[in-house]
């Protein structure tokens, strides 16, 4: 069976492709613009292995060729004042023109040229909802408008590993006819204490500096009947959503120590809370692994859905393509 080649755009530190190599698929080409994030993807998939370039400034001719596009574009309201003066004017408009200026236009302007037999999607679980629906709608649309079917998920990665984190998830086909279903996700429910390294150094331990002011803001937001403050974590539950911003003070996930104050994760500790294993390399320093687990994926999730999208590929119905039938003149 010929194996399903991928490209990873918006690539970060690799946890789609990781997903997508699990499940039996081969990466072609792979893209992001951050030199931080280069380090550590090259320091894992190897050499060269990532282009750093602004995907606006790349041709799709120049990418080898692929069955499925995937990639977890970051979100963009949508201006439609473009539409509306061509409405005016009486010109014709697609709905790619509602994505002109964004990255996800980059998205449909790949499909577009190239024509991959699927895509696979990943953004925060408030896409949904974003401007009202109406970013949702432009993304449906302008993929239905290319000719791809069009299905999503919202999906919590609790069940595989120990953090609270619901991302949407999109999926479609060029061929109509593959009826796609998404995967049932294994409730393993893995607990924070699974996660935690023995021996921590003490610099993950909050000063008294800090430890007072994320105190002293809690109780603030507290009077106020807010929610907002730090989150020690129950060793036998799971942690909040780690969010790039982790590097700032750790406050939405501090692990208690006993006669001492909390601790911040470590690296390796966000590194496993995504589902990485040990052997991933993080070369680089504490505050940009932070940024990069942060931004990153659940790679066992990944992982399910893909193994269920290179099955759907694999197992397609065969295009029965059409002939002419020759009559024998007498």
């Amino acid at each position: 069976m010929e194996q399903i080649r991928f490209i990873d755009l918006f690539a970060g530190i690799g946890g789609i492709r990781m997903g997508f190599e699990r499940a039996g698929a081969k990466c072609v080409w792979s893209n992001d613009y951050n030199k931080n994030c280069e380090i550590t993807y090259n320091e894992n998939f190897g050499p060269g292995e990532m282009v750093v370039k602004d995907i606006r400034e790349i041709e799709s001719a120049v990418i080898p060729d692929f069955d499925i596009l995937v990639g977890g574009f970051p979100c963009q309201p949508f201006s439609i004042a473009g539409v509306s003066k061509k409405n005016a004017l009486g010109k014709p408009h697609g709905f790619e023109d509602k994505t002109q200026g964004t990255l996800f236009h980059e998205i449909v302007r790949i499909l577009k040229e190239r024509k991959p037999d699927a895509y696979f999607l990943e953004n925060v679980k408030n896409l949904e909802n974003h401007d009202k629906g109406r970013t949702f709608t432009v993304i449906q649309e302008s993929l239905e408008e290319l000719g791809y079917s069009f299905y999503h998920q919202t999906i919590n990665a609790k069940s595989l590993v120990p953090q609270n984190r619901e991302r949407i998830f999109m999926v479609g086909f060029r061929d109509r006819r593959i009826n796609f279903k998404f995967p049932p996700i294994p409730e393993l429910n893995p607990k924070i204490a699974d996660i935690l390294e023995k021996d921590v150094p003490d610099k993950y331990t909050l000063t008294n500096h800090m430890w007072e002011y994320l105190q002293r803001y809690a109780e603030k937001h507290r009077a106020k009947g807010n929610g907002f403050g730090f989150g020690l974590v129950d060793f036998n539950g799971c942690a909040r959503t780690l969010s790039a911003r982790y590097y700032k003070d750790g406050s939405e996930i501090l692990i208690p120590q006993e006669s001492r104050n909390p601790r911040r994760l470590t690296p390796r500790e966000c590194a496993r809370l995504q589902g990485f294993p040990d052997s991933f390399k993080i070369p680089v320093s504490d505050t940009q692994a932070y940024k990069q687990f942060g931004n990153s994926v659940a790679v066992p999730v990944i992982e399910i859905l893909a193994n269920a999208v290179v099955k759907t590929l694999q197992e397609r119905p065969q295009r029965v393509e059409p002939y002419m039938i020759q009559h024998k003149l007498l």
